[in-house]
């Protein structure tokens, strides 16, 4: 990769926790102020970056652009769209579209809840893989030896006392949810939140996204959150044959 490049690359990927000032940028590149200055006139030329004030920088409009027209070059993402609206409205709680790539899973489409309690996630994060109902969904769709390669890679850090914590458990869980069709983060990630996600199918039933719906504890508790297992089911469904997923169809 050209020095350049991943210094611009750098900055950016500073930004994006928030604004900086050039002595806070220079520092994170390790180059001198006077080389970052010239990769942010060029950057901020191209709206990539602006001013934030006389001595800061933040991330500029270009680069939201490019991000949405991302995102909507995701066919998944646009059709599933009419059914992630209707769940959201119908239920009044969070809806979310992940997918799975490159080892990762991404938050790619967001719906907010009509309640105050909001997760702290957003279009674009990532969510962790051994303890959100999305990534559970997606990586239960692997083949088996890709799921154990994936189980021996994590971390497994502890966010609440429900979280899993090993391999073992790990790969127990996502054969449950294979086995009943949807997974179920219970306050596992999030003290507060727990959530019920489904895998939206392609034109032959390969899984191409997760959609969820996620609710404070406090406003449902496990039961209730569950009784809302036939309403995901029936949005992924519709996702599904948005995604052209014959009507009907089974697993095996």
């Amino acid at each position: 990769m050209s020095q350049s490049v991943d210094r611009a690359l750098t900055l950016l990927d500073e930004l994006a926790g928030g604004q900086r000032t050039l002595d806070q940028l220079a520092h994170r590149a390790g180059v001198h102020k006077s080389t970052v200055l010239r990769l942010l006139r060029t950057l901020e030329a191209r709206r990539y970056v602006q001013r934030a004030g006389r001595h800061h920088y933040r991330l500029g409009t270009t680069l939201f652009e490019l991000a949405y027209r991302a995102l909507d070059e995701r066919d998944v993402r646009r059709a599933a769209e009419p059914a992630a609206r209707e769940l959201n409205a119908a239920t009044g709680h969070t809806v979310h579209l992940a997918s799975y790539e490159d080892g990762e899973v991404i938050y790619v489409d967001k719906y907010e809840s009509r309640h105050n309690v909001r997760m702290y996630s957003r279009i674009g994060r990532r969510a962790p893989l051994h303890c959100t109902a999305v990534a559970k969904v997606l990586l239960a769709a692997l083949p088996d030896g890709e799921r154990h390669r994936v189980a021996a890679t994590i971390g497994y850090p502890r966010f609440t006392a429900n979280t899993i914590t090993g391999p073992d458990a790990f790969l127990a869980e996502l054969a449950r949810v294979a086995e009943r069709g949807y997974a179920v983060d219970d306050a596992e990630h999030e003290d507060v939140i727990h959530c019920v996600a489904a895998p939206v199918r392609g034109p032959r039933g390969e899984v191409l996204a997760a959609l969820s719906l996620s609710v404070p504890r406090v406003v449902l508790d496990l039961d209730g959150l569950l009784e809302l297992v036939p309403a995901l089911l029936g949005a992924a469904d519709q996702a599904s044959a948005e995604c052209g997923w014959p009507a009907n169809t089974k697993e095996n």
